[in-house]
């Protein structure tokens, strides 16, 4: 069991989710055990393996990275200052056809070390070569939720659903939810496919979802409807999942998700290095749409920081209304925390509460940036950064505290990465 004590707490749950209390957190294997001041008796019993002091620091849930591409870490600032489908096509599409599982292992374990620095436990990700990218992520002791990522023909149904099926048990640290790359890299008869196993399943489905203008306006040419009306004119929606950037949605496209359970995830990093635009949040919180955060992937981002996107979240918000009312800052905490964690079926994972899962960040309140203590919750999504993370901890484990990673070899994994990345930039471009 470890103890943190002398903490502010915010647990981020019930109908006070930023409240700051005074008191400790227990933690005993993967699970936190106790929130509050512990009773005589509770302290008399209990043996713990660590006492942590917070000194006065704020222990709070983790950050979920609710949408990313981790093992593009390769790509970082290899193509940028392009348009997304010149981007993606041109630059990206051929590089990773050269990718191998090993190196994948690489480049996902460099992204998770970003992670952790920035208090993210968790990782939805949509890439390929699962088994190495479980490996790193096992090894690491960090979580992740994989996201089917088929395109192309029909054909590819049958690993789609073979990956659903294999991942999904395989570690208490790994799941895998139904999903696809994009309505304009999959064929019809593939979509279709989909939402057959969706219904076969009951099982929520994640996509690509209105990211440009291009995208909304070529599916209207082709089917007379936007992305998100094809999927629910096929049934994929049917049992909720989420749609990945959401920046050109229409009035229609929000209440279909809201009348189907299914999460926004913003991007605002992403779309907006890449011109995508800024999606309408204060309209999707109006309609009552559930809201996550997600940096997207290291190449089209290309930083992996939960404060840069919370910030971003609010301010182009902000910008987009013409009004400094516009997205309240506690509702970008929120859509970064509970509901990251809620959008990628992390229920466990959620809020700070005992039963749950220890996936939990301590914040360091003794910088300048977080002083005067005013208002913790908002000044750390407008003044708070990845040097705030102190510590961070997922399933009961201490990955990462005052600046170290336990028990990992740093240095290997930025050499590895580096030399898988040049290989590839050198067979295709030689």
């Amino acid at each position: 069991m470890i103890r943190f004590k002398n903490a502010r707490i915010m647990t981020m749950a019930g109908d006070k989710p930023f409240e700051v209390t005074q008191g400790e957190v227990w933690t005993q294997e993967d699970k936190v055990f106790l929130v509050g001041e512990p009773t005589d008796e509770q302290l008399k019993a209990a043996q713990f393996e660590r006492e942590i002091d917070a000194k006065g620091n704020l222990i709070m849930p983790s950050f979920k990275n609710a949408h990313t591409h981790s093992a593009m870490t390769f790509l970082r600032s290899y193509a940028d200052d392009l348009p997304l489908q010149e981007w993606l096509f041109n630059k990206v599409f051929p590089l990773e056809a050269k990718l191998t599982g090993e190196d994948v292992y690489y480049f996902a374990k460099l992204a998770n070390l970003e992670y952790l620095t920035s208090g993210i436990t968790a990782s939805f990700d949509m890439y390929f070569e699962l088994d190495d990218y479980v490996k790193a992520c096992t090894e690491m002791g960090f979580r992740s939720v994989l996201c089917g990522a088929v395109s192309g023909d029909e054909s590819n149904i049958e690993r789609l659903e073979g990956n659903y099926l294999k991942y999904n048990g395989i570690d208490p640290l790994i799941s895998f939810r139904l999903g696809f790359h994009a309505e304009y890299t999959c064929d019809i008869k593939l979509l279709e496919r989909i939402a057959a196993l969706a219904e076969k399943y009951k099982a929520p489905v994640s996509t690509h979802n209105s990211e440009t203008a291009k995208e909304v306006k070529e599916c209207i040419e082709k089917y007379g409807k936007t992305p998100t009306e094809l999927f629910e004119s096929l049934g994929i929606y049917n049992y909720g999942g989420a749609g990945f950037h959401c920046v050109h949605m229409s009035d229609n496209d929000m209440d279909i998700f809201k009348k189907r359970g299914v999460w926004a995830v913003h991007n605002p990093g992403s779309n907006s290095k890449l011109a995508s635009g800024i999606a309408d949040i204060r309209k999707m919180q109006e309609k009552g749409v559930g809201l996550a955060l997600g940096t997207d992937g290291p190449a089209s981002n290309n930083a992996l920081d939960m404060f840069r996107e919370m910030y971003l979240m609010t301010v182009l918000s902000k910008l987009k209304e013409n009004d400094a009312a516009a997205c309240d800052a506690n509702s970008v905490l929120y859509a970064a925390t509970v509901g990251g964690a809620r959008a990628m079926g992390l229920w466990g994972c959620d809020t700070l509460e005992a039963g749950k899962q220890a996936d939990l960040i301590m914040i360091d309140l003794s910088q300048p940036n977080m002083q005067p203590i005013n208002n913790l919750s908002k000044n750390i999504v407008y003044s708070g950064s990845k040097t705030n993370v102190k510590l961070t901890m997922c399933a009961g484990k201490v990955l990462y505290e005052d600046g170290q990673f336990t028990g990992l070899d740093v240095q290997e994994i930025y050499a590895g990465a580096q030399e898988r990345a040049q290989r590839i930039q050198n067979e295709v471009n030689p």
